[in-house]
């Protein structure tokens, strides 16, 4: 009896199956053969499968154990230069990846027939068997409807190439690997062409290459974020493949672009225009941040339909060595002239004011400090006065009142304003008190004020 039917391997872990073939249970005398001892043959795959009659599925389980048996005899062997093998060298795909690769070819089962079944009053045993040579009959054919389908869907991935259109290139050349995966661990040829070179080999070459061959260009190469530009720079991307006459412009192609900003890492997923360009704007971007540039790189994920199985395209997809693009990000941070008028109870504190706590706290960020206005972008105005605010038990309290001011010098646009009023002092005199409030009022600016301020700036 001839049948035809779809086996998932997952799904055969209701029983054992080919453990309890090998090594049964003890039985009644009245058993066959091939329950006793498993049967050997040169001419036929074996599969037997055993489930006790205590689930309520026993039959079908027994089968569904005998046909993961017959499965597990038809070895799958990873033939050298092979997809496979050489992603495995690679390592890009992870064990578990490869073991469902593997097993493809055994998800299928076609031509088996049922010997024999048994049972006894506690068990349930099926026999199936399928002929070596119905089976490779059956591959083959299957194999050579799959290379048909491949080669076709390759010549479609090399006609989109040649008309520009990356996006359908990608697609197709996935597509025409997905239609041979049963196939990746084998070596198959067929002639290409004028060349008779390993299908699945040749698919994957091509689609690396088509990523490897895109051309990232930015301009400006370096970006400058300064002053007088407010830190911010727009930056025209081009995607082209190809070198010199036989360039190609690249439209429609999905890039990701990504470089640290104030709040955290920005990143920003766009297409090219029908020219293969792009513009973006660099802006707010983190002062401090170990590498600072601008990366771009193609949008894989965009490139990819979600209608192929994830399973099998985003390991191929990480395989593959994508074109990145790093633009370094120069930021020259505005020259600064320094007027302040700090004063504790009427007298001038010098160093001692929050001027300086300021300073020190802006050039820990890059901000260079200048003695002469006009060579200054930033004008920064520092006011301070502090007040009695009465004594008690000896100790005297002094309130500060701090103002703080920055200035475009060029278009005396205020670029921020603010400061702290009623800071509070105390100590044993009220100059001392003033003092002790100024201390404070360092303290606070070197944090929230200098932030706020780079971030008005910025």
């Amino acid at each position: 009896m001839k049948r035809l039917l779809l086996i998932s391997i997952l799904g055969f872990a209701a029983c054992k199956g080919r453990q309890a073939a090998v090594t049964p249970p003890p039985v009644v005398n009245d058993a066959p053969a091939w329950v006793r001892s498993r049967p050997v043959s040169d001419a036929y795959y074996i599969g037997i499968g055993m489930c006790p009659k205590s689930r309520p599925d026993f039959q079908e389980s027994a089968k569904k154990n005998a046909l993961n048996d017959l499965a597990s005899e038809i070895s799958v062997r990873v033939e050298g230069n092979s997809l496979l093998s050489t992603l495995d060298t690679r390592k890009q795909f992870s064990e578990s990846f490869n073991s469902s690769i593997r097993t493809t070819t055994n998800e299928q089962l076609e031509g088996f027939e049922l010997v024999e079944t048994w049972e006894s009053a506690q068990e349930q045993w099926t026999y199936y068997r399928l002929s070596k040579a119905e089976h490779a009959r059956i591959k083959a054919e299957r194999k050579q409807a799959a290379v048909n389908s491949a080669l076709d869907l390759f010549a479609r991935a090399q006609v989109s190439l040649a008309a520009g259109d990356l996006r359908t290139t990608i697609d197709q050349d996935l597509r025409s690997l997905l239609a041979m995966k049963a196939y990746w661990g084998e070596n198959d040829k067929a002639l290409i062409g004028d060349r008779e070179v390993p299908v699945v080999n040749e698919v994957y070459g091509h689609l690396q290459r088509t990523v490897s061959e895109v051309r990232l260009t930015a301009l400006p190469e370096r970006i400058k974020l300064d002053q007088p530009g407010h830190f911010r720079r727009e930056v025209l991307l081009t995607a082209r493949r190809g070198e010199g006459r036989d360039a190609r412009d690249l439209a429609q192609l999905p890039l990701e672009l990504s470089f640290p900003g104030l709040s955290g890492r920005i990143t920003e997923k766009k297409s090219t225009d029908s020219e293969g360009r792009m513009r973006t704007t660099v802006q707010r971007v983190q002062l401090d941040a170990q590498v600072r540039e601008l990366l771009v790189s193609l949008d894989m994920d965009a490139l990819v339909s979600r209608e192929l199985e994830p399973a099998f395209t985003k390991p191929l997809i990480a395989s593959l060595t994508v074109p990145q693009l790093h633009v370094a990000i120069d930021v020259a941070m505005p020259r600064v002239f320094v007027q302040a008028n700090e004063t504790n109870m009427g007298q001038p504190v010098g160093d001692a004011g929050a001027a300086m706590a300021i300073k020190e706290e802006l050039t820990t960020k890059g901000f260079r400090f200048v003695d002469n206005m006009n060579e200054a972008d930033l004008l920064m105005r520092v006011t301070g006065t502090t007040r009695e605010g009465g004594e008690a038990s000896g100790f005297h309290t002094a309130f500060l009142d701090l103002g703080i001011n920055f200035r475009d010098r060029r278009s005396g646009e205020t670029i921020y304003e603010g400061g702290r009023q009623g800071i509070k002092g105390i100590q044993l005199t009220y100059p001392k008190a003033g003092m002790e409030a100024y201390k404070k009022a360092a303290q606070e600016l070197r944090g929230a004020i200098v932030t706020a301020m780079l971030e008005a700036l910025l």
